[in-house]
C-alpha cells in the first residue's frame, strides 16, 4: 500500500469536496430564502439533511487523519465541520468511534453493539420483556422507522457527552460551536417560517439526516460475526471478518462517503477516500489467495441482511405470557 502511494494524502480531493458541499449548502440557503413561506421549504429541509450527512462523512474522514498529514489540522477541520456545520460533538464521535475501530463487533468492547433502543446481541434481547420485548421481536422491521429519530439522538448524545463529568478536550469550544449552529438554524427557521412550518422543517431535516446516517453506517458491520470477549484474533482477521463492503465503486463511494470500502477502511483507517478502490483490489486478491472470507454485497441486499439479523436477534426477547412449551418449539 505504501509503495503504491495509497497512503499519501489527497488534499486536492478534500478541498474540492469541501468546496462542492459549501456551494450546495449555499444553494440550499438561497432556496430557503426564495421559497419563504412555501411548503416547498420542506424540500430544502430534506436537501439540508443530505448535505449535513455529506459533511459528516468529511468530518469522519478528518477524525481518521485521512485529509491532512498533520493530526492537529485534521482535528481542527473535524471540529469545525462537526460542531459548527453539523451541530455534533467531534470529541464524542472520536471517543465512541475509536473504540469501535479498535474492537469491531467485540462483546464488551465495541460501543456500537451495546444495548440501546435496538438489541444487537441475543443476550441483550433476552432481557427485554413486555412492550420492550414485543418491540425487540420485531426490531428489524422497525430499523428504518427508528432512524427517523436518529438525527435528534446524535445531537442529544453529543450534548450529554460534553456536559458530563470527566475531562473532555475542547469541551467549551465544542459547546460554543454547537450553540452557534443551533442559534443560526433555529433563528433563521423561526424568523422566516410560520411556527408550524418551522417545526415541520426541522423535523424533516433531522429525519433525513438520521435515516441517511444510519443507512450508511449500519451495513458495514451489522449482521457480521460477533467476536466473543475472550476470543483471540490477529488484527487483520479481526478487521476483515467483522466488516462488509458495498458494491458500486464510484456511485457507492460518493453516496456513502467511502464507507462502502469498509474492509479497507478498517485495515488502513488513515487512507484517503480516492485510494480505497485500488486498495480493495489488493486486499481482495490477498484474501482470495489465502481463502480468507471477504464479504461484499449490494447496498439494498445489505439492508436486508441487517433487518433479518435484527429480527433473528430479537427472537431472544420472550413474551412473559407465552406458553413455555410454545416458546421452546419456536
Amino acid at each position: 500500500m505504501r509503495e503504491g502511494g495509497l497512503l499519501r494524502r489527497t488534499v486536492w480531493f478534500y478541498g474540492a469536496l469541501f468546496g462542492l458541499l459549501t456551494a450546495a449548502l449555499g444553494g440550499a440557503v438561497t432556496g430557503f430564502i426564495l421559497l419563504r413561506g412555501s411548503w416547498f421549504e420542506l424540500l430544502i429541509a430534506a436537501a439540508l439533511g443530505l448535505i449535513f450527512t455529506q459533511f459528516a462523512f468529511l468530518a469522519h474522514e478528518a477524525s481518521h487523519r485521512q485529509v491532512f498529514a498533520s493530526g492537529k489540522r485534521n482535528d481542527r477541520a473535524g471540529r469545525l465541520i462537526g460542531t459548527i456545520i453539523i451541530g455534533m460533538s467531534y470529541g464524542w464521535w472520536m471517543n465512541k468511534h475509536s473504540r469501535h475501530h479498535a474492537n469491531p463487533n467485540r462483546v464488551g468492547k465495541d460501543p456500537d453493539i451495546e444495548l440501546d433502543v435496538l438489541s444487537f446481541q441475543p443476550e441483550h434481547a433476552a432481557t427485554r420483556r413486555g412492550l420492550a420485548g414485543a418491540f425487540t421481536r420485531r426490531q428489524g422491521y422497525m430499523f428504518f422507522p427508528i432512524l427517523v429519530l436518529e438525527g435528534l439522538n446524535l445531537h442529544v448524545q453529543s450534548v450529554r457527552f460534553l456536559l458530563g463529568r470527566g475531562p473532555v478536550p475542547g469541551r467549551w469550544r465544542e459547546l460554543a460551536g454547537i450553540a452557534a449552529h443551533f442559534a443560526v438554524v433555529f433563528g433563521a427557521v423561526f424568523a422566516v417560517l410560520p411556527v408550524g412550518m418551522a417545526f415541520a422543517f426541522l423535523g424533516v431535516q433531522l429525519a433525513v439526516f438520521g435515516v441517511y446516517m444510519g443507512a450508511s453506517f449500519a451495513p458495514n458491520h451489522k449482521g457480521m460475526p460477533i467476536v466473543r470477549a475472550d476470543e483471540k484474533l490477529d488484527f487483520f482477521t479481526k478487521q476483515v471478518r467483522t466488516s462488509r463492503n458495498i458494491r458500486g465503486r464510484f456511485w457507492a463511494s460518493a453516496l456513502m462517503g467511502g464507507l462502502n470500502y469498509q474492509i479497507e477502511h478498517h485495515l488502513f483507517p488513515s487512507m484517503p477516500r480516492p485510494h480505497l478502490a485500488r486498495a480493495r483490489e489488493i486486499v481482495r486478491a490477498y484474501c482470495q489467495g489465502r481463502d480468507i472470507p471477504y464479504t461484499e454485497t449490494g447496498l439494498i441486499e445489505s439492508w436486508g441482511i441487517v433487518i433479518r439479523y435484527l429480527n433473528t436477534v430479537g427472537l431472544a426477547a420472550r413474551d412473559p405470557f407465552e406458553c413455555p412449551m410454545l416458546a421452546m418449539r419456536r
